[in-house]
Parts: structure tokens; sequence; C-alpha cells
């Protein structure tokens, strides 16, 4: 093998081959084990995010692949609705100039699928580079033939049981995008603005108790008040009781409005009174259901002032209502008419007074404008007889979430569930399949055609489609089952369904994984009519945060692109792509000066192994992870330190016997020792990947790699295959391949690459004739492999030597320099043990002699060192200058309490502490323990040296 690990030589060319050889397929042999991946926007680029639970993924796909399962992780991608049009509206306005209506829908569909097919793929390219052993073959689209079949489908087997339907309900509207949004697609902001305090006159000259002829509402969007339809006080609030009942005279347009008792008025806040839109703001509407208050809406879809309100009951239902709008706030925008609204009450001498106030505001996330509740007629599930089977399923156990604390989650919002709002007002996605005739009546069907034969509608009379798509949700919901083929009975529906875990963020628990499971519930049964789950078992992972425990946003400027940690970006391109398309200057300055800081010299090449092992490693269950560059390089690191011990392996097993082929083979001490403690990882790295603690798995399997295979069992080899017989090295040679061939198989679902080259020169040695690392068989603990006196005698070797080379460092002794080592309290087995091991104890801990004391002879000055009842000594004479000796430690020692004294006084300022940053006290704190235990073990050196 090279010399150097250099992942970049090797990953790309290997991951062509794998796919090419189509290693990826479900083997079709062995137990059904499938994941179907959370199909990421089509506009997408791979994220921390996706790296994470793609990492997962693959592990997962790997590790069942390798047990002999028929394995599938299918792939796919969402059409992303709101994203992809926008994508392709901004190109078609930056190339043509020209908007979507000025192409009509269908050439701008053409347009849409042609920035697909040329451009859309980005994200699965990278996916690619992440290593995903997806069947690529079986690769679907969200708006492809079949799932859009499968959407059909849905949608009118749901409208024929009445679970679906048409009506006027309030949404988050965005004035921009013109098109109602999910609470996902929603970002809330906090914002400083102003909380008005309106007089509204009392009608049929009533007073309050008081004597004011008058209530005051306070309000943040004083623009609503055109659509006020009631007034709520507290039912025990003393100053208002008498008044409920009562009407007030809406300023401005003198429309009566009740004044009704609701909880929903907080007689702690404001003045008690609450104005009522339930038109205009989600609260009101509830409150407008509870008291039966008329709806009246005063904004078009750009968020500005009717001409006319449109009326409306508390059902939905559209009334005649007595709605003047004055004329001077026609066609006004919301904010504009915000300002011309609050000056008239000012001269009308009905503004009580303006304060500052903090708010929440929603923003659409893709639009960047403040979003409008506003009743439109939209599409609904009506989602509460689906929500019972789904919460069962968990309940009893056919579907478990891990952690488990998430079916907390699960179960609140299932427990509070509203209809969900189906229906987009965009162009790109799944057209609803409703067609209208003249007078307004809804059809709906499959097709044109089905909805003329069902309902005997003649071919002269004109229908036409709604206009609508759906929520992209709608299509996603429907992913594990119409990805392999439903609404046919496909042999992969039967094979793959259900699949058997879900590995997905808290965010989207109600979003995505819930709908799944209502919708898989209802539609797919097994072959004996039971209800089938979509899948076993939803691992939850966090978030990744920065390494300061920030969320990672653009705006920020601390995003961290996986591609970069795989292939290095230098320093003036990070910058470059951080703040180059940034549209505040001094965001951006700001954002360049802080990678600058982090980022000196850029961000080096790691190697997709490296970040994957990285990202598992840190993979505690359910928690958010800050990202930390110095873990990535410690693991870049470990990928050299495999690297290096296997060219040692190599170096001293190819062309050698090996011991495959027959022939007397006798297994040293430390070859007993590591394959027990391979066997004994092996069943410990299993069981954690069987219950999703990928960080407990990585750290096992580093131990075992960096500290006993490389740091010890290397070492022990080296007198054997220096001075061993024949039979000896025979053996230690075929252990040594042994143990580095099964490591790489126990290795290579966290890291592909690098075990997949190194097996390729390893297998042969071992007899394998075998294409590929991948389709050979995990590793299986066998107990009988497991030799426990070999595995307490070579821990006795390994704390023996560690005793003496911890004397050494302490004594400031050569490594090199041999020693006289004197033994009391010898027991029975420990003379055993210096027996069996001399070769082992005297080249690895460079010993001229060892000499067992009685209980009469009189020991020299000497240092000392226990293991377990056996007693080592060093004697001192010859080996050290106690005097030049107590001059280096007193140094270090004045260093050390040099460096204690400055933390503590750091920690004892309360100014400091208080405004530090968490991060900046941490690192104190680790600070102060490092110079504490610096300073014992001086003390500690300087006692035993002065006892000399």
């Amino acid at each position: 093998m090279d010399k150097t690990y250099n992942p970049q030589d090797i990953e790309q060319s290997l991951y062509q081959d794998w796919e090419e050889k189509g290693y990826f397929k479900p083997s079709g042999k062995g137990q059904a084990y499938s994941i179907m991946i959370p199909p990421p926007n089509v506009t997408g680029s791979l994220h921390m995010g996706h790296a994470f639970q793609d990492t997962i993924m693959d592990t997962l796909t790997r590790f069942k692949r390798m047990q002999g399962n028929n394995t599938l992780w299918q792939v796919g991608t969402d059409h992303a609705g709101i994203a992809t049009q926008m994508v392709v509206e901004r190109k078609l306005a930056a190339e043509e100039n020209k908007t979507r209506h000025d192409l009509g829908r269908d050439a701008f569909i053409d347009k849409i699928w042609q920035w697909k097919n040329e451009s859309g793929g980005t994200i699965t390219k990278q996916l690619r580079r992440l290593g995903a052993s997806v069947d690529w073959d079986r690769e679907r689209f969200t708006m492809d033939e079949g799932l859009s079949e499968a959407v059909k489908e849905v949608f009118v087997r749901l409208h024929k049981e009445d679970l679906i339907y048409r009506g006027k309900r309030l949404v988050n509207w965005d004035p921009k995008l013109h098109t109602a949004i999910s609470d996902l697609e929603v970002e809330n902001k906090d914002k400083q603005g102003h909380m008005w305090h309106l007089r509204y006159p009392l009608a049929d000259g009533l007073t309050t108790k008081d004597g004011k002829n008058y209530i005051v509402v306070a309000t943040t969007r004083p623009e609503t008040m055109l659509g006020d339809t009631g007034i709520a006080v507290n039912p025990e609030d003393e100053r208002y009781i008498d008044l409920i009942g009562k009407d007030v005279v809406l300023p401005l347009v003198n429309r009566r409005i009740q004044i009704v008792a609701d909880d929903h008025a907080d007689m702690e806040k404001g003045t008690g009174c609450v104005k009522i839109t339930p038109a205009h703001d989600f609260n009101d509407n509830e409150v407008g259901k509870r008291h039966q208050l008329n709806m009246i809406n005063i904004f078009n879809k750009d968020a500005a002032v009717l001409s006319a309100g449109e009326g409306y009951d508390s059902t939905g239902k559209a009334i005649e209502i007595d709605a003047p709008i004055p004329e001077r706030f026609h066609g006004l925008d919301r904010y504009d008419a915000r300002a011309a609204i609050v000056g008239e009450f000012e001269a009308l001498g009905l503004l009580e007074k303006i304060e500052d106030h903090s708010l929440t505001v929603p923003y659409g996330d893709r639009s960047g404008v403040v979003i409008e509740p506003l009743l439109t007629d939209q599409w609904y599930v009506r989602v509460a007889p689906l929500a019972e089977p789904a919460k069962q399923a968990v309940a009893n156990g056919d579907i478990k979430f891990v952690p488990a604390q998430y079916e907390n989650m699960y179960n609140s919002w299932m427990n509070d569930i509203q209809d969900w709002c189906i229906s987009r007002q965009l162009w790109w996605g799944h057209r609803i399949p409703a067609w209208y005739d003249a007078q307004g009546n809804v059809f709906v069907g499959r097709d044109e055609a089905e909805v003329r034969r069902d309902n005997n509608i003649a071919a002269d009379t004109v229908l036409t489609q709604d206009e609508d798509v759906l929520d992209t949700w709608f299509s996603s919901a429907l992913w594990t089952f119409s990805t392999q083929g439903w609404p046919a009975n496909t042999d992969d529906l039967k094979t793959f369904h259900p699949s058997d875990v879900l590995v997905t963020g808290f965010d989207i628990i109600f979003f995505w994984v819930a709908r799944m499971i209502m919708m898989t519930l209802h539609f797919i049964k097994d072959e004996n009519g039971k209800p089938q789950v979509p899948f076993k078992t939803v691992y939850v992972t966090g978030l990744i945060r920065d390494e300061n425990g920030d969320k990672m946003s653009k705006s920020k400027g601390n995003v961290l692109d996986p591609i970069d940690m795989i292939d290095g970006i230098d320093l003036e391109s990070l910058v470059e792509k951080r703040c180059g398309n940034m549209m505040q200057p001094q965001l951006a300055k700001k954002i360049e000066q802080n990678t600058r800081k982090t980022f000196t010299d850029g961000i080096e090449a790691h190697g997709t192994d490296a970040l994957r092992f990285t990202l598992a490693a840190m993979a505690s269950t359910g928690r958010d992870i800050n990202w930390d560059m110095n873990r990535l390089d410690g693991y870049r690191n470990f990928c050299n330190k495999l690297w290096n011990a296997s060219r040692y392996v190599l170096m001293n097993t190819e062309e050698k016997d090996c011991g495959f082929n027959g022939g007397t083979m006798e297994y040293s001490l430390a070859d007993r020792w590591i394959l027990g403690q391979f066997q004994t990882t092996t069943k410990i790295f299993t069981e954690h990947l069987d219950n999703y603690r990928f960080d407990l798995a990585a750290s096992t399997v580093y131990e075992f790699t960096w500290n006993q295979f490389c740091d010890w069992y290397l070492e022990l080899t080296k007198p054997i295959l220096f001075k061993g017989t024949e039979n000896e090295q025979r053996g230690t040679r075929h252990v040594l391949v042994t143990v580095l061939e099964g490591l790489l198989r126990l290795m290579h679902p966290l890291m592909p690459y690098i075990t997949e080259t190194i097996w390729q020169r390893v297998a042969p040695l071992a007899g394998i004739n075998a294409d590929t690392i991948m389709l050979q068989a995990f590793p299986a603990f066998d107990e009988s492999k497991v030799d426990q006196l070999a595995m307490a005698d070579l821990e006795w070797v390994k704390q023996f030597i560690l005793a003496i080379r911890n004397i050494r460092g302490e004594m400031d002794i050569s490594p090199n320099t041999p020693l006289n080592v004197l033994l009391k309290n010898t027991s029975a087995d420990d003379a055993r043990r210096l027996s069996e091991n001399q070769a082992f104890l005297a080249s690895l801990a460079k010993l001229e002699s060892v000499t067992q004391l009685t209980d009469a002879d009189e020991a020299p000055a000497s240092a000392t060192a226990l293991v377990g009842q056996l007693e080592i000594l060093i004697p001192m004479a010859g080996l050290i200058d106690v005097a030049a000796e107590l001059t280096r430690i007193a140094k270090q020692l004045e260093k050390a309490e040099k460096g204690l004294a400055q933390v503590q006084n750091k920690l004892a300022n309360e100014k400091f502490v208080n405004n530090a940053p968490e991060a900046v006290l941490a690192k104190e704190h680790e600070k102060l323990a490092e110079y504490s235990d610096a300073c014992a073990k001086l003390l500690e050196q300087k006692a035993k040296i002065e006892s000399l």
C-alpha cells in the first residue's frame, strides 16, 4: 500500500465501482431489511444534518447487508413545490426577462422539468460522495409517474370516505408567493414593535363602571380593526361584567359589534379588552367559533385592503353582511392602512396611547415577507379519524421511538390534532384531481374522463380542473409505500414494507412522521387485513450546531459544508462561500472576520471516512451536537493509524507463510489475548449498533483499534516476528491477518472506503477470494475464541510494562536505558506470568534483569509501583542525579503553580464569571483541573525522589 493514506485517491473511483457492479441492490436472500430515505428537496444540497442522518442510515444498511439481510435503502427526492418554483421563476426572469404567467402553466411546468433533469441532481451526487449505499436503480421522485398515480388514488379514496373536503378556513398566507404555507415554513422572529391602545365607543349610551362611554382595546395590528366582529372580556373581570352581551360601535366603519365573555381575555394583560378579528388572527378565529361570531375578510391576496369586506358565518359559509370599508382605505397595503387608520383614530381623539412592545412576527421562510392569516378556500384532510389508529400503533409498541421520550412529543401533537390543509396555490406539484362545472359544483376523480363517466356529465359540459396543487407533505406522507409500487400489490411492497427504521429529526415528527403513520395504517394492510405501520422504529436525531452551540444558518455565517470537510477548502474560497451573496455589508464583514479567525488556513481535506466516523462518534441519542473540528482532526489521525498499522501487518505477512494453507502454528499469549479482545469488541460493537448507540459503537471500535490492536498487540508481535520459532511466527502472522481482516469487516459500516481499500490487500492473505468487503459476513461473536486465562495474563503483562514506563517517565529515565528490576510479594500467578512472558517484558519494558526478593531481603533506595499485590522496585543508584532531578521538578512545579494561580484569580473575579460566555468559562475550569492535576503529580514525584 502507499506509505501515506490519501482518501482523495481512493474514494470516488471506489464508489463508482461499487455502484456499477450493483453491490447496493437487494440480494434477494435472507430476511428483508429496508430503510426509506427522508427525501431531500430536489433543489437542495448536502448540509450537516443530511450528512449526519445519511451516515446513520448507511451504517445500518451496510451492517444489515453484511449480516445476510435482503437489504434495501430506498432513495429519492422531493419535488419541493415552493422552493423549486422559486428557483425556476428566478432563472426565467434572469435569462428571459419573463414571468411564469408569460409562459402559461403548461410551458412553465415544462421549464421546471427541464431544470430538474439538468440541475436537480446536486444532492444525489453529494450522497454518492458520502458513500451512501442506496439502490440508485430504484431512485424515485415525488412527481414521477408512479408516485403521481399513488397521490391521486389516495386523494380520491379519502374524498369518497368523506375524509377530504373543501372549506373556507384561516391559513398562513404568503402575500408574495400567493399561497398557503405550513407552520414548518413559517419562521417566527422576535421584533420590537408597538402596542396601540384604541378607544371603542359603547353603543346605546352605555358607560363603564368608572363612567367612561368607551372601552379601550390594545392591539399590535390596528389595521385589522376594519374586520372586527366582537370584543372579548374575561367573564370574571369586574370592570366589564355588566357590559357582557352589549355592543360597541366600531370606529371608522360604524358597525355594531358585541362584547362577549371569553377566557382568552387576560384580566392582567393590557386593558383586559381584546378586539376579535376572526378572519385575520388564529386565536381570534377560535374565539369567534366559540361565540358564533361572523368573519369579515378585509384583505386581498396581496394583503391590501379590499373595497368591500367579504362576510362569512363562523362555519365559513358566505353570507351577506354589513361590512363597508371606507373608500379612502381601498387598495392600501396593510402597513399603509395601519398608518392611515392610526392617524384617523388620533384625529378623532380615539387613540389612547402607543407603547413600545416586543412581539413575535411570522415570516415566510422562502419569501421573507410577513405572513398574513387569511380566509381562503382550501382542501383539508379530516384527520381525527386517522389519528386514533396512529396513536394506538405507538401505544401498543408496533412503532417505537428512539429515544423513547419523543413518544411524548408525538402523543402531545396527536392529542391536539387539527384538520390538515393540503392545498397550495402553486403551479408546480400534484394538481388536485377535482373539476368544477359552470355552477361551481365540484367533482373528484383520478382524471376528467372518470369524473364524466361516474357523474354522467356530457361531453359538451365544460369542466375546469382545480388550479391548486397538493402540499408536498401530502405526497411524502405516502413515501414508504408509494415508492414500492402501490397501489399495485407489488413484490417489493410485499417484501420491503413495512420498513424497519426511519431516521429523522424531532422537528418533523408531526409534519411528516405522524402523517406517514396515519396514511400508511389507513391504506396498507397485510395478508390478514391488519393495517401496516410504515416503519417499526423511529430513530430521532438532534441538530448539529456550531462549536458554540448556535444553530447553523447562512445569516450567522456558521454553516459548514460536509463536502468541504471531505475535500478541503482554502480560506479565501470559504470566505467567498459564506459572504459572497450577503446583502448586508456589515453582517458580511462580521462573518468574514469570524471565518478568518476560526479557520486561519481554511479547512484541510479529511476524507469521507473521518467525517462519517466523527458524526457517528458524536451521535448520542436525541441530543443536539456541538460540532468540533478537533474531533474531526482526531479521527483523520485515526484513519492514518489504521492505515499505518495495516501496512505493518502487510509488510510482515505478504509473501510469507501465514498458516492459511496448513502447517503447525503456536499462538503466543499476545495472539490468544488479541483474539479474545476482538471477540469481546465484536459483541459490544454489535450490541451498540442494534441499540442505535452509534457513539458507543464508535468509541468501542476506536478503543480496540488504537489501544489494543495498534499500540499493544503490534508491539507485542515484534519479539515473535523477529526472534520467535517458525511455528510461533506462523501463528502470529495468522492472527495478524485474521484480526485485521475481521476488524476491517467490523468497521466497514462506519468507514466504508478505507476498510474496502485495505481489505482488498488483506483478504487474499486470509484465503478469501471475493470482490468486495461489503458483501462479506459481518463478524459474529464466538465465545469459544475467548481465552479468559490469556486475557487475564496479558492484562497483567500490560500493567507490569506500564508500571515500568510510568517510573521512567516520573524519574526522567531514558526509554533506552536497561533497568534492573526487583520484585516483592510475588504470588504464584505472578511468578508464572513472569516466567512465561520474559521475552515480552524484557523487550517492551527494556529490562536488564528481574530479581525476586524474599521478605528478609532489604531493598536499596528505589522507585516503586504496584501491580495488584506485586511490588516493583527499580533501584535508583546510578540512574538519576537526585539534585538535578529535584531542580527540574521545582521549575515545572513553579510554572504549574503560576498557571493555577492565574486561573484561580480569573474564576474568583465575579465580573469575569458573570460576563464570560459559557464556553469560555468551561475552558477556564478545564485549565483549573489540568493545572491542579499537574501540581499534584509533580509534588508526588518530588516526594518520591526526596525519599531516595
